[in-house]
Formats: structure tokens, sequence, C-alpha cells
């Protein structure tokens, strides 16, 4: 993550689906919208939540070692036992979400009293076993335990059979196992582990979207059956080729960015791909990418591309981000994407296209592609 955030209304919005952090009490900005958290330049500062001007109603606590307001000491809330969390909970609700609980034990729960519950959410808890489901087994559909302690997959989720979402992102889990059984899952998260290996995913054909995001994975593998598949995320592994998508005749959405891509032309096994989202790579050209003609969206910025050759057959593509790249001839970027009828967005800043000329860069974008709407985040007027 950058150190820094552009929060400027010309800065981009790089398109995809990606995981927001956002502050649970965020602060306002002088023009009445909100930060999206405090940062100096080596990230959250807790102290910047403390204004320059604020006084101390007691000044003498910063320099007497002894001292003591007993006086005015407020009482803590006590926080209950994982077992009386939920005590208020309607026994007939059909969602448990309790997040930032401190949660230990998902058995201390007691969650077979809810016998219809059907997604349960135990985000940011300190969770490190699986444990504590199977009375709920018959009903339960969604399961979240994004970000807790988890180090492997257990066999608690032996009879969770119903389940069609489970979320295990930001945890410290190594291996996937234990939910090839899970025959009815159609999404699954394990953004932000320690996994290096895709593994365990035997007989999940009804899968539609699988997110692997923040891993250390190599290659992608053992996912040529997933044939219901339709979004792939494996953003920021250390992939090195875009071997292994053979058989994914679903595939829609391809997100593959920051990882070590140098060759496109293993992309002719998913010719029915719409999105692909490739930036922070190693691409120097988009030889290869010409027998992807569905392509509707196409993010290639942050690699070394000069030209943009092969993309003309791409007629149905819709938005190309291709900004700091080696991209500088605007001749070619009308002959590529001058007959796009359907392109709406493109983004070219921080190429010599855009950098030699500046002043003049976005009249001569659009002059070469009359079609478009909107140069990098700047919406082009129409009369």
């Amino acid at each position: 993550m950058p150190a820094s955030v552009d929060l400027s209304e010309e800065a981009p919005r790089s398109p995809g689906h990606h995981i927001e952090l956002v502050d649970d009490n965020p602060s306002p900005r002088h023009d009445g919208e909100t930060s999206p958290g405090l940062k100096n330049s080596k990230g959250w500062d807790g102290k910047l939540r403390v204004t320059k001007t604020a006084t101390l109603a007691n000044p003498e606590a910063l320099s007497d070692p002894e001292y003591s307001d007993d006086d005015n000491v407020v009482i803590g809330e006590e926080v209950p036992a994982d077992e009386d969390l939920l005590d208020d909970e309607d026994p007939e609700t059909d969602e448990i979400i309790c997040t930032h609980s401190r949660i230990q034990s998902i058995s201390a729960l007691r969650l077979a009293r809810f016998q219809k519950v059907v997604r349960i959410c135990l985000r940011q808890n300190l969770i490190q076993d699986i444990e504590g489901l199977s009375g709920i087994a018959s009903t339960l559909q969604e399961l979240d335990l994004y970000d807790n302690l988890i180090s492997h997959i257990g066999r608690g989720l032996e009879d969770l059979t119903n389940l069609t979402s489970l979320d295990l992102s930001f945890n410290k889990i190594k291996h996937i196992k234990h939910i090839s059984h899970l025959t009815n899952l159609t999404d699954i998260f394990f953004v932000s582990n320690k996994i290096s290996k895709i593994d365990g995913l035997e007989n999940l054909t009804k899968l539609r979207n699988l997110e692997l995001g923040s891993n250390r994975i190599r290659e992608i593998t053992n996912i040529s059956h997933l044939t219901a598949l339709e979004e792939l995320w494996v953003a920021k592994n250390k992939i090195t080729t875009l071997n292994g998508l053979s058989g994914l005749s679903s595939l829609r959405l391809l997100s593959i960015q920051s990882n070590r891509i140098r060759d496109l032309s293993p992309l002719k096994e998913v010719p029915q791909l719409e999105e692909l989202y490739i930036s922070h790579n190693a691409l120097e050209s988009l030889a290869g990418i010409e027998n992807n003609t569905a392509l509707r969206i196409l993010e290639i910025s942050n690699n070394q591309i000069k030209s943009l050759k092969g993309l003309g057959p791409l007629k149905n593509l819709e938005e190309l981000w291709a900004s700091y790249n080696q991209i500088g001839d605007i001749n070619e970027v009308e002959k590529e994407l001058g007959d796009k009828k359907e392109l709406t967005t493109v983004y070219f800043e921080g190429n010599p296209l855009q950098l030699r000329g500046p002043a003049v860069y976005r009249n001569k974008v659009r002059l070469a592609l009359p079609q478009v709407r909107q140069i990098d985040a700047t919406f082009v007027r129409t009369t």
C-alpha cells in the first residue's frame, strides 16, 4: 500500500474489485467530505487525530509522574464473555453480525440456538479455530471470518455442506484444505493470507468467484476443472506466467495486477474474457491479446508498453486504462482505437504522449478519438 493517498478530484480511480480500508471514525475534510484515514509519510499515525490547537484540561499530567486524577475516573464498561454476547439476539434471526468484539471462541457463542440463521459475520475478532458451527449446518449459507487469527482450516467446516460463500481473508492460512466437499460454494475469499499454492478446490464445480489476492502464489494451477468460474482475482502475488487458464470456459474477469507477467499469449485459452486487470507487471507489448475480442475493459497501467498494436481486433472495447507506460504516438492511438465505437474511457497520463505536451494532450486525444467521453479523470464536454 502506498504511504500516502491522493484525494484530489482528478486522481484516477482504477477499475475492478478492491478491498477498501475504511476508518471507523472518519474525520471531516475542509470540503465536507470525509477522509478515509489519517496518515503521515510513514503511514497511519494516531497522534494525528489530535489537532495542534487542542488544549489539555490537566497539563500537569505530562510533567508529574505521581499525578493522579482519582476524583474523575470514568468507570469502564465491562466486556462480556463470548457466551453472553448474543443473549439479546432474536432466536429467529437469519443473520448474526458480531465484529470487533474480541471473540476468541465460536463454540462459546452457542450458535445452535439460532436455527434459522443463514449468514454469520464474525469479522475482526481473535478467532483461531473454525469450530462450533455444526448445530446450524442445515441453514447456514454464508460464513465470514475475515480478519481473524486462523492459521489453518481444520475440520470445523465438515458439516457445512449448504455454504455458498466462505470468506477467510486476512488470516494466516498457508494451505487450502478441508473445503472440497463444500460443493455448493459459489464464492471463496482468501485474500491476504500466506497461501503459496492453489489447491484443495476439487469438486467445487459451482464456484463462480475465487479471490486469492495478496498471497505467495507463483503459478496458476489446479483450477482447470472450475468450468463455472467467472471471476479470478490473484493480484499481488508472484505469478510469472498466464498459463493454467485452460478449461475456464466461463471466465469473464481476470485480475492479475502486481505480478510478474511478460507474455499475454496464454490468454488465447480464455477468448471469452471481458475484463482484464494486469497493471503493475512486466509487459513491454500487447502481443498475444488480439485473440481476446470480447474484452470490454482493459487495465494495463504501470507497465513498459510502447505500442498499442494488438488492440485492433478488440471491437468491443469500452475502457482502456494505460497510464504510466511508454506510449508516445498519437497517430497509432487513432489507428488502433479510432474504430472502437463503444470506447468511452481512456487513460494515458504519465505516458510520453501526455508528458511531452501536457497543454495540448487532451485536445489531441479528443481529435483522435471523438467517441471518447472521459480522458483520464476528466470528462469530455459535449456540445
